[in-house]
């Protein structure tokens, strides 16, 4: 599966009980790079993609189990520590700013064998710079 996920520099992906992956350019960006495969996301993620059509996206609250090889999962909420053998690549979205985080990524990419493949800056409708990183393991 691919992880995707929202952090900010201290890695963490929500703070005061909030997502960090509200930019809606963002959300555009996610569902471009997974039209021709499975975007699976629980019932809390799926708001945030209520008014788009996007027939790539499959909703269940155990997603992590259900992804197979090459399908992505948006992790907002949730420890991916249990399904990390399963993980053959992670997208970070950085947003470059630290914020009181209640619940951080859970996969430390500084060990494992994880190697940072890609990077590239784009503009978000919340965030003058939004940073993706790929990571493969």
């Amino acid at each position: 599966m691919i992880i995707i996920g929202c952090v900010d520099d201290n890695m963490g992906m929500m703070f005061n009980h909030r997502r960090q992956s509200q930019d809606r350019v963002l959300r555009e960006h996610i569902l471009e790079a997974t039209k021709d495969g499975k975007l699976w996301m629980n019932h809390y993620s799926a708001k945030l993609f209520s008014e788009n059509d996007a027939p790539q996206i499959n909703v269940d609250d155990n997603f992590m189990s259900e992804a197979g090889d090459g399908e992505y999962c948006l992790v907002e909420d949730c420890d991916v520590t249990p399904y990390l053998r399963w993980v053959e690549k992670v997208i970070l979205y950085r947003w470059n700013r630290r914020y009181p985080a209640d619940q951080t990524f859970s996969i430390d990419l500084g060990v494992g064998g994880w190697k940072l493949v890609h990077t590239e800056d784009f503009a978000g409708s919340s965030h003058d710079k939004i940073t993706e990183e790929i990571y493969t393991g």
